[in-house]
């Protein structure tokens, strides 16, 4: 194979992998945004139930303890494949900027075309710019990943409160301590995200 039909099979391959992981890209986006749904749904149904039977005192504990940790199991297997599609769809991009440099680089370096896909230091940095998003930690709090494990954190301070009232802990110390386990428990949440997202920039 000479240097022409090399070149030429490298652009065909190049070409099939663009669309290949921009293919992926919108996979990961879809499956995030039916899986949240998923999830907020099967939340509402239980708000809904619990609206049914709220008047009644011998159904709502037994309902509640029903429904709160199948809601925090439902919750916790959501985040973590929303963890994992957040990090799937960044090292997708990543990959198709790399391809589109390639194309400024070879074929197109005395125009403007794909020009904004030259990589610079920090190649992640470069390409979340490239949807205008500014890189950071704290720009996971706008995940969809964040979204649930917020929701998270509240069903699981909501159980921990109403284990302690019916504990007999005064109802000061329960609201303090509900509030406070929720805050821990989204802070672990998000520090898994910022983690995961860190650990697999390949």
């Amino acid at each position: 194979m000479d240097d022409g039909e090399r070149e030429k099979a490298l652009l065909t391959a190049l070409t099939t992998e663009h669309y290949a992981l921009q293919t992926s890209r919108a996979g990961t986006i879809a499956e995030a945004t039916g899986r949240a749904t998923i999830f907020l749904s099967v939340l509402s149904a239980a708000l809904i139930g619990l609206g049914f039977v709220a008047t009644n005192d011998k159904v709502v504990r037994p309902y509640l303890a029903a429904v709160l940790p199948t809601l925090v199991i439902i919750g916790v297997l959501t985040f973590l494949r929303l963890v994992e599609t957040t990090v799937e769809n960044s090292l997708d991009l990543r990959r198709i900027q790399r391809i589109r440099a390639y194309y400024h680089h070879r074929f197109a370096a005395e125009h403007d075309f794909f020009a904004d896909a030259v990589m610079a230091d920090d190649p992640m940095s470069t390409a979340w710019n490239l949807v205008g998003t500014t890189p950071g930690r704290w720009e996971f709090l706008l995940t969809t990943a964040a979204l649930v494990g917020a929701v998270n954190a509240v069903l699981i301070g909501l159980g921990i409160a109403l284990v302690a009232a019916a504990a007999g802990v005064g109802g000061v110390l329960t609201i303090v301590t509900g509030v406070l386990v929720a805050l821990v428990a989204f802070g672990v949440q998000f520090a898994y995200i910022v983690r995961m997202s860190a650990g697999r920039r390949g």
